[in-house]
């Protein structure tokens, strides 16, 4: 599950895309299109402006690798675009698609809000019962969010429901869709594969605890963790266990990132681990000085993540050795995103960051009114956060320092 669900569960269980919708191609297949911008030298630029559709987007690695707008030197002029004050926390991490934002909100629902102004399109109540932690995946025109009691699928023009499918359990991880098909775990213990046209069930997998962790999708392979303490790796087809990993302790709120064959994932043992993608087995490890419930972000040889020690690490892909680490407030649940040489996390010292991608220094921040456990997206030069103060809120460098 992405880092929005792990606060959750600590509060519960342990107590626009700058207005041009024109150039964005709908949907899964996170929309690139090329666009004139102006380079520091006067001549054009080709830019490409994109989606970001869900929360590990589409290379299961929280990577934007085409923002351009925003860079390490001027990140810094970042200013508050717009707010949206929501009924409660705002823990949920964000899709943005077409000029739209998606959300969802612990006041029990999900919301639609215009990307360049955050004026709410359309609402849609989610928690039928109890609060719920999901985030938003969308695709070919639809919102697929987990509820307290599973799964429903809404337009994601007028937030009308398309269909639901229940197990009367939360589904508090965020869906992953691909290929038609829609991931996702649920605290009933099991792993659910639905068609995404219907929400007919296509296969389900039971592990031995509750399913917080988000889905990763990659070469065929589902990848997700569990609270009996295991890593697991299914066939996407069929749902069978390709292989498991047991690190002896829960994974609660990491959601594995799948890179270059290996898959990186946060576990309560206070650990990052590196496994091999084919086989399970464990290629490193690094341990910092707490629960590591943020869910990594990786890019050019990095991997980035988030641990209740108060720290962001930067911890080298291949050897998993520390290349820097960044010590923010409180304890960091927000699962980072990387872009354009820059890395965006939140902490429960009630701000956002911007760090060097490269050295860990601290390039910009901003003070919420409360936790930012909710993960950051960036797309087409804003940066979207939730936070604890019931806000979601848009950064642009238009409206900081030129």
């Amino acid at each position: 599950m992405d880092s929005s669900v792990s606060s959750g569960t600590r509060a519960g269980a342990q107590a626009c895309l700058i207005g041009v919708a024109m150039f964005l191609l709908a949907g899964f297949g996170f929309g690139q299109a090329a666009s004139s911008h102006s380079s520091s030298a006067g001549r054009p630029a080709t830019h490409v402006l994109t989606n970001w559709n869900q929360f590990h987007r589409r290379d299961m690695t929280r990577f934007n690798r085409y923002e351009k707008f925003l860079t390490v030197n001027n990140v810094k002029n970042l200013g508050l675009k717009w707010s949206y004050t929501t009924g409660w926390y705002v823990r949920s991490s964000l899709a943005v698609v077409n000029g739209m934002v998606y959300v969802l909100s612990w006041d029990g629902n999900t919301y639609a809000l215009d990307a360049h102004t955050g004026a709410k399109l359309w609402s849609h109540r989610t928690d039928k019962y109890y609060v719920v932690d999901s985030s938003p995946a969308v695709a070919n025109g639809v919102v697929y969010i987990g509820t307290d009691i599973g799964l429903d699928a809404l337009d994601a023009h007028t937030g009308a429901e398309l269909w639901s499918y229940q197990t009367g359990y939360y589904f508090d991880g965020a869906p992953a869709v691909v290929n038609g098909i829609v991931y996702v775990g649920s605290d009933d213990y099991n792993v659910y594969a639905l068609d995404a046209r219907n929400g007919a069930k296509l296969w389900n997998y039971t592990t031995g605890a509750l399913v917080g962790s988000s889905p990763a999708v990659a070469d065929g392979v589902v990848y997700v963790g569990s609270y009996d303490g295991n890593v697991y790796a299914l066939d996407a087809r069929t749902g069978a266990k390709l292989w498991s990993y047991a690190n002896g302790y829960w994974n609660w709120g990491s959601s594995p990132a799948v890179a270059n064959g290996v898959v990186y994932i946060g576990s309560d043992d206070h650990n990052i681990y590196a496994l091999d993608a084919r086989t399970g087995a464990k290629l490193w490890s690094y341990a910092t000085a707490s629960y590591v419930e943020s869910s990594p972000a990786v890019t050019n040889g990095a991997v980035y993540v988030g641990s209740w020690d108060r720290n962001a690490y930067a911890l080298d892909a291949r050897t998993g050795a520390k290349l820097w680490s960044f010590q923010t407030g409180d304890l960091v649940y927000s699962s980072p995103a990387a872009a354009n040489g820059v890395v965006y996390v939140g902490s429960d010292d009630d701000k956002v960051y911007a760090l060097d991608a490269r050295t860990g220094a601290k390039l910009w921040s901003y003070q919420t009114g409360s936790y930012v456990t909710s993960s950051p997206a960036v797309v087409n030069g804003v940066v979207y956060v939730g936070s604890d103060d019931g806000k979601v809120y848009a950064f642009s460098l238009k409206h900081g320092r030129k």
